[in-house]
């Protein structure tokens, strides 16, 4: 999710979530639903009562493919940044995965987006927890693409008043951290930075780690490729460095276990930069035809395949991008309704909704009139104790088609107090969608008090399926959405 920033207090239980979690999924049996199709579902207060339609949609949800499908996505691609390599092997997976469900005309639509700045951060001597991915950002400013540097890490605390060693030998070659500037004038705080890194260079520093400013819980600082040069957002490529030594930037986690290891013992870490220049993204999607034909109406079912830097992205947006390819196995094989169903999986959300944007700008006005609504999914798994409302959010503020659907399908299923009342949202690919005025809304497991209330591995490395999935919420949004859908396109 693209994102900076009713009363009943129903809640999953803490044992819920934990047997919804990655950890208990060995109890969800491989090819079975999660649960019978009239059972009453974790977290809701009744017992569903189901359409003839509704059941075949649940009855053919099968989580162990979400799960495996979220695997490959999160843990053997990992973090998924626009228009690079990863995101296009994510890509080429889903569209894979699209045409072995049976779905027509798998396709790409590709578009180009900005370069991208990229570090990894390793260990030599195992002394890093392994649970957490340690990508970063890199400064387009300084050393990038150079080989590996090897160093041990020398912590000067704030970069605005460094405390250096006073061993002046004990800099020559070393991977230094330091809190990064924070200044409250953005240009400011780029020279600030921009002057410590250039003398830690002067001191032979062979790298230098920017520690972020920890932000209120539950929001967790992201990773970042730091600026060395003030912008107005008009710089183009190729920029001529500050420094020639790497610079990066890390996540909040990423310093709290960089802090707590030299705390105790000495550290000596591995720095690699990459830069990607001239990238590619891409939009996926797929349909399963309805009996209208080519002129007849479209419902969308959708979700974000790509993730900021050092963010595996299991919950955002993994989790939606597999909910999306779930409902295409199952809608696939149901009978066929009057519209068609188009999968679409939306690259370089994150960099602000360049694909979902650039999809709707090529649409004419006969195939947009034809759209009855998008249910776009983003972050619909995450396993925070907290994130016991499903938010119906809408960029408009108001109600449409697929919020209609919703909250409906939401009642059918026994979910009716955890449903959000119709919310006044973007910030997701809905909002494409919804500022040329077509149906749409974006769905997602959140806070109880407001949709910003955020888990606190959001865009961290820590948004993983081990620390931040539950299938049971997950298992519940691929049923109201596929519910929801199959309704709208009939």
């Amino acid at each position: 999710m693209n994102d900076i920033s009713g009363t009943d207090q129903s809640t999953l239980s803490r044992r819920t979530l934990l047997a919804g979690a990655a950890g208990g999924v060995a109890v969800v049996a491989a090819g079975q639903p999660a649960w019978a199709a009239d059972a009453t579902r974790p977290g809701s207060v009744r017992g569903p009562s189901l359409a003839v339609r509704d059941r075949l949609v649940v009855q053919g949800i099968r989580p162990s493919r979400a799960l495996a499908d979220l695997q490959v996505l999160s843990e053997r691609i990992g973090p998924r940044i626009g228009g690079t390599a990863a995101e296009k092997a994510a890509a080429e997976f889903a569209l894979t995965s699209l045409r072995s469900a049976g779905c027509s005309n798998p396709r790409l639509e590709p578009f180009a987006v900005a370069d991208k700045f990229l570090a990894d951060i390793g260990d030599p001597d195992g002394q890093l927890p392994d649970d957490i991915c340690w990508q970063a950002g890199a400064s387009p400013d300084a050393g990038l693409d150079g080989p590996t540097v090897t160093g041990n890490v020398v912590d000067v605390k704030a970069a605005t008043a460094p405390a250096w060693p006073a061993d002046a030998a004990a800099i020559t070659g070393a991977i230094v951290l330091a809190d990064d500037a924070q200044d409250a004038t953005p240009a400011t705080r780029v020279n600030l930075r921009a002057a410590f890194v250039l003398e830690a260079q002067r001191r032979g520093a062979a790298a230098v780690i920017l520690l972020p400013a920890d932000l209120e819980y539950p929001r967790r600082a992201s990773a970042a490729s730091l600026r060395l040069v003030p912008t107005t957002g008009t710089t183009a490529p190729p920029w001529t460095p500050v420094a020639t030594i790497p610079v990066l930037g890390v996540a909040q986690v990423q310093k709290r276990l960089l802090r707590e290891e030299i705390a105790v013992r000495p550290l000596r870490l591995s720095v690699t930069t990459t830069s990607h220049r001239g990238l590619t993204s891409n939009n996926v999607f797929a349909d399963i035809p309805g009996r209208a034909g080519a002129a007849g109406p479209v419902v969308y079912i959708s979700g974000h395949y790509d993730s900021v830097i050092g963010a595996p992205g299991a919950n955002d947006d993994g989790s939606g991008t597999v909910l999306t390819l779930e409902l295409a196995r199952v809608l696939r094989k149901l009978p066929k309704t009057e519209a068609t169903i188009r999968l679409a999986l939306w690259g370089s959300e994150e960099q602000g909704l360049i694909g979902s944007r650039y999809h709707v700008a090529q649409l004419s006005s006969a195939e947009r009139g034809r759209i009855a609504g998008v249910f776009q999914n983003d972050m619909v798994g995450t396993s925070w104790s907290p994130a016991t409302r499903y938010w119906v959010l809408s960029f408009s503020g108001t109600g449409n088609a697929t919020t209609d659907q919703v909250t409906a399908a939401a009642q059918r299923l026994g979910y009716d107090p955890q449903i959000s009342p119709v919310t006044q949202r973007g910030a997701s690919d809905h909002q494409s969608f919804q500022e040329v005025g077509i149906a749409s809304a974006n769905f997602s497991w959140r806070g109880e008090a407001t949709p910003a209330l955020l888990e606190p591995p959001y865009h961290s490395p820590e948004d993983t399926i081990e620390k931040n999935i539950s299938m049971d919420r997950l298992t519940v949004s691929m049923e109201m959405i596929g519910c929801a859908a199959y309704a709208l396109a009939h």
